[in-house]
């Protein structure tokens, strides 16, 4: 197979363009006797001949322009390439992967996409959904490139492998049976509830929340029922099978539909969402441009 050499097909381009090996040379910037040379060489390289005698000057085979037309295909997807990787170095284009858990990807995720596809149509985000305590495993392993998660799951003590950028702080809403007498209070206390029977997650961080943040009203939630999913719980509660602290993210909208109340409480709980990248992977520009996205659908 023909060895392709770029600048040989640039010469014999150019010459096409200007007609004599002079003009070609004073446009490239060589002597004329280097771009006989490259001519010849390349013409030894394909083995046809690729110009020939008239007159004084010289012109282009029929082998030549052959040669031309896919010569010009190769030129033009060059220039796509210089173009594309220019772009991809300022950030405005390539493909972000990120990993986030199942509130964060219609309240964050989604609209930071539709945000760039105006302001940065280059940059393509291919989003993973996985719990908010896997976003560092899939980090570590370079699965994503970015992931949303919990302030809580952060991994303990000092790890230097990740950067960690705070979005916002997610309001905890306490979810009522609408029937429940506290449904319409003037006031709401989570030590109001003390007695109730509590539906969260049996592990993991929601559990830890929950749990965290009743004590910190000065008890001990009894767990009643178990689940995981916020539809779940919605519905368990809807029920008046038990109360629950549900994140604004995932119970916007839940008010007043499928039986229940959504309140918030006199100490304003709240969970922190972050962000994370791999140390370092901050300075990517489209990376950048992901997280400004993301920042921006924090905005009221």
């Amino acid at each position: 197979m023909t060895e392709w050499d770029i600048k040989k097909l640039q010469i014999l381009r150019t010459l096409d363009e200007r007609g004599t090996v002079t003009a070609t040379a004073r446009a490239l910037l060589m002597t004329p006797s280097a771009v006989s040379q490259q001519l010849s060489n390349l013409a030894k390289q394909v083995g046809v001949p690729l110009l020939e005698a008239h007159g004084r000057r010289v012109r282009l085979t029929g082998a030549a322009r052959l040669l031309l037309v896919h010569a010009d295909a190769v030129l033009a997807q060059l220039e796509r390439a210089d173009a594309e990787l220019a772009a991809y170095a300022k950030g405005e284009a390539g493909e972000v992967r990120v990993g986030a858990f199942s509130t964060a990807v219609p309240a964050l995720v989604v609209p930071a996409v539709r945000a760039l596809r105006v302001a940065h149509p280059g940059i393509s985000v291919r989003v993973r959904e996985a719990e908010a305590g896997a976003a560092y495993e899939l980090l570590a392993a370079g699965d994503v490139d970015l992931a949303l998660s919990l302030a809580a799951q952060a991994p303990r003590g000092r790890d230097g492998r990740f950067t960690r950028v705070t979005l916002l702080a997610d309001p905890l809403d306490v979810a009522l049976p609408l029937d429940h007498p506290l449904a319409r209070a003037d006031a709401l206390r989570l030590a109001d509830l003390a007695d109730e029977p509590w539906i969260f997650g049996g592990s993991g961080p929601w559990s830890e929340i929950t749990r965290a943040a009743c004590e910190a009203a000065g008890f001990v939630p009894e767990q009643a029922h178990s689940a995981a999913g916020w539809e779940a719980i919605l519905a368990m509660v809807g029920a008046g099978m038990g109360v629950a602290l549900v994140p604004r993210m995932a119970g916007a909208g839940a008010s007043g539909r499928g039986g229940v109340a959504m309140r918030e409480p006199a100490e304003r709980p709240h969970r922190h969402v972050v962000a994370a990248v791999r140390r370092g992977a901050e300075g990517s520009p489209a990376v950048s441009h992901v997280l400004a996205a993301l920042r921006g659908a924090t905005s009221p």
